[in-house]
C-alpha cells in the first residue's frame, strides 16, 4: 500500500488531542484589531474543537496523527 501524503495547510492548522478530538484556533486574529473589543480580542485566542460535522474531513487530510 502506498503511503498518503499529509495536507500541509491542514496540518499547519490542526491539532490533535489525546482523546482524538482536533483542536483549531479563531479567525480574525490577525490584524485590524483596533476595532475589536478587549474580550472579543481575549476570545479568539482561546483554542476551540472542531465540530463533529467536520471531524471526518480534518481527520481524512492529516493520516499520520494521533487517534
Amino acid at each position: 500500500m502506498p503511503k498518503l501524503k499529509t495536507h500541509k495547510g491542514a496540518a499547519k492548522r490542526f491539532r490533535s488531542t489525546a482523546s482524538g478530538k482536533i483542536k483549531r484556533g479563531h479567525s480574525h486574529a490577525r490584524h485590524i484589531l483596533t476595532k475589536k473589543t478587549t474580550k472579543r480580542k481575549r476570545s479568539l485566542d482561546i483554542d476551540v474543537y472542531v465540530s463533529e460535522a467536520d471531524q471526518a474531513k480534518v481527520e481524512a487530510m492529516l493520516p499520520y496523527g494521533r487517534k
